[in-house]
C-alpha cells in the first residue's frame, strides 16, 4: 500500500526525534491509533491506557500514536506522562487522509485505531473509539487471530 511510505516527524519510545514511515515496521504488527490532541483529558487517558498495557502490547505489536500536534508538543506530552511508545506528528493530515482512502468505511478519523499486519495490510480497525476497554478489545482481537 502506498501510504506506508509517507514520512512523518516523530519521537521514538525513548524520546529521540526522527523521521518515520510505516514501511519502517514491515515484518511487525503495528497498532496505529489516531487521537485529536496532546494533553487533553480523553487523549491523555487513552495514551496512559496504552502506556500501562505496554508490557502486554509489545509482545504482539508496536504502538504508534498519531495526531496533528507538532513535534515539540509531542515531546512535552511524552515527558509529562512518561509515554513509552512512538508518537508521530501528522500536521498536514497526510497519514490520516491515506488511511481514510484505504478504509472504505471511514469518512473521517478523529479517535480511531488500526491494526496493521506484518505485510502492511489493515487487519482490523475501530472508527470511533471509546477509550474505556479499548486496550482490552485490541488484546482480545489479537488473541482471536493467533
Amino acid at each position: 500500500m502506498h501510504y506506508l511510505d509517507i514520512e512523518l516527524d516523530g519521537i521514538d519510545e525513548n524520546g529521540k526525534e526522527k523521521n518515520f514511515k510505516l514501511s519502517d515496521f514491515k515484518g511487525e504488527n503495528i497498532i496505529v491509533y489516531f487521537y485529536p490532541q496532546d494533553d487533553t483529558p480523553v487523549c491523555t487517558q487513552e495514551a496512559n491506557n496504552f502506556k500501562e498495557a505496554m508490557s502486554e502490547l509489545k509482545k504482539i505489536a508496536k504502538v504508534i500514536g498519531v495526531s496533528s500536534n507538532n513535534i515539540e508538543e509531542h515531546i512535552e506530552f511524552k515527558k509529562k506522562y512518561g509515554l513509552n511508545f512512538i508518537l508521530l506528528s501528522d500536521k498536514l493530515n497526510k497519514l490520516k487522509k491515506a488511511f481514510i482512502e484505504h478504509s472504505k468505511d471511514f469518512t473521517n478519523i478523529k479517535r480511531s485505531t488500526f491494526i496493521i499486519d506484518k505485510n502492511g495490510e489493515i487487519m482490523k480497525s475501530w472508527e470511533k473509539v471509546d477509550v474505556e476497554g479499548h486496550i482490552e478489545d485490541i488484546i482480545k482481537y489479537f488473541n482471536s487471530v493467533n
